[in-house]
């Protein structure tokens, strides 16, 4: 009988263990998870606080008494890891509230012990109604908390930050956004972040751009009242902080297991480490990025269910290799959807390529249509060899297809020539004769 462990309950962890119960009858699966609950979709999480989303409930994709009890797996909860000896093939930490010692095991170990939120050395950021957000208990309190504000910070203008933005702005609160850089979403280019700027401006949302976040202060009763910056202060009763994140990766020190500056572990195509029968996983772990041709860290949970399973496989012994990313991303604010693959501007020319860029700004329909909408296209290039570097696709409509089509092409190493070439489909309804990706290739210069 095999002893396999997996540090972490949720997307990359369990998506591991189940292919390990469903091709090793033998198994012996421990799974140690530091919260209280496995398998939640943590990208909907902000979706809750507008309604959109019913309720936390809806987001469980499988609770732990089903781990337990019909696949047969020891699934632990509040099991806080704190140390592996990867020479005695042990992991010990602590569990429940009383901190109780555990060891454990193992043949195989997995890291699948995710990221979490970074949260700045500000004064304040112990004060009620100061929040991160990752987990169930997270928007719980947040949810908690929201008698009372009509004004709400966050701090931070990536995926998290624009996505509880809309959401609070949903439910009538005003919406203060501080960003320490001259724009929201760096993921975009400039030219293609001025529109997400006019939306957040058109739905009253208030930037605060080029800030630096100096303290949080005190309404005098332990209650956030305000963020001070280096420009003022800025009313707030609730404040979100997204700032980042960080890979749950100390526990490894001692290990030998390679990881990044940035503490994510270092993993092949088979999610193999450089310590014999350690593997890791998800978000903290790297991703080979395929335009790159280099590892990245870019935690999402396609990226986590994808290297779970190729995980559970390689540790069962049956190869499967991960094939890497191309840097796919998709987020709505608002009324428009912000999608990017590749490359951006800014990544290309920080890594040396030699590369062009075209844009323009099409219709996600046959223009002649009276609920045809903007769409706004932007690709990057290789400008000795015609290769596409990267795409952002932003619209009200349509950005979903048109970066999908994008990413495949990445994926398959094409040039910008190859997509004047595709056959996709075409009927006014639902696409130009010639579809936007198209359009704006035929503009290279």
């Amino acid at each position: 009988m095999t002893k396999y462990v997996i540090i972490g309950g949720e997307a990359a962890g369990m998506s591991a263990a189940m292919q390990i119960v469903r091709n090793d009858s033998d198994a012996e699966i421990t799974t140690l998870e530091a919260g209280g609950i496995y398998s939640y979709a943590q990208c909907g999480l902000p979706y809750v606080i507008g309604g959109a989303v019913e309720k936390t409930d809806h987001l469980i994709a499988r609770d732990v008494e089903t781990f337990r009890d019909r696949y047969g797996i020891d699934a632990r909860t509040y099991h806080t890891v704190t140390n592996v000896d990867a020479k005695a093939k042990e992991v010990h930490g602590t569990c429940g509230d009383e901190q109780t010692p555990f060891t454990v095991s193992y043949d195989r170990l997995l890291i699948a012990s995710g990221v979490r939120p970074r949260i700045p050395n500000w004064p304040g950021t112990e004060l009620t109604g100061v929040h991160k957000v990752k987990t169930i208990p997270d928007i719980h309190e947040i949810t908690d908390d929201l008698s009372g504000v009509t004004d709400a910070a966050v701090i931070g203008g990536g995926y998290v930050g624009l996505e509880m933005a809309e959401n609070l702005r949903e439910i009538g609160v005003n919406v203060h956004m501080i960003e320490r850089n001259n724009r929201l979403a760096k993921m975009f280019d400039e030219d293609m972040s001025a529109h997400i700027h006019e939306e957040a401006k058109a739905h009253g949302i208030g930037l605060r751009l080029n800030e630096q976040v100096e303290s949080l202060t005190d309404d005098g009763s332990g209650r956030v009242q305000s963020v001070q910056t280096n420009q003022g202060e800025v009313p707030a009763q609730l404040v979100i902080v997204a700032t980042g994140a960080v890979p749950n990766t100390e526990f490894l020190e001692g290990t030998g297991v390679t990881m990044t500056d940035r503490g994510a572990v270092r993993v092949n195509a088979y999610m193999e480490t450089n310590v014999d029968g350690i593997y890791a996983a998800g978000d903290c772990a790297t991703q080979y990025h395929r335009i790159k041709e280099k590892d990245d860290h870019i935690p999402l949970g396609t990226h986590a269910n994808k290297q779970g399973r190729i995980a559970g496989l390689n540790m069962i012994g049956s190869p499967a290799t991960f094939k890497g990313i191309v840097g796919t991303a998709i987020l709505r604010f608002h009324n428009l959807t912000l999608a990017r693959t590749g490359l951006s501007e800014a990544e290309a020319r920080q890594l040396n390529f030699p590369f062009e860029t075209v844009v323009n700004k099409s219709t996600d329909i046959a223009g002649y249509f009276e609920d045809s909408h903007p769409l706004h296209v932007k690709l990057v290039y290789h400008s000795g060899n015609g290769m596409l570097l990267g795409g952002q696709v932003i619209g009200e409509k349509g950005a979903d297809k048109r970066i999908d089509v994008l990413a495949t092409a990445l994926f398959h190493r094409m040039d910008i020539d190859d997509l004047k070439d595709l056959d996709l489909a075409y009927a006014p309804p639902f696409n130009g004769v010639w579809d936007p990706i198209q359009q704006t290739a035929r503009r290279r210069k």
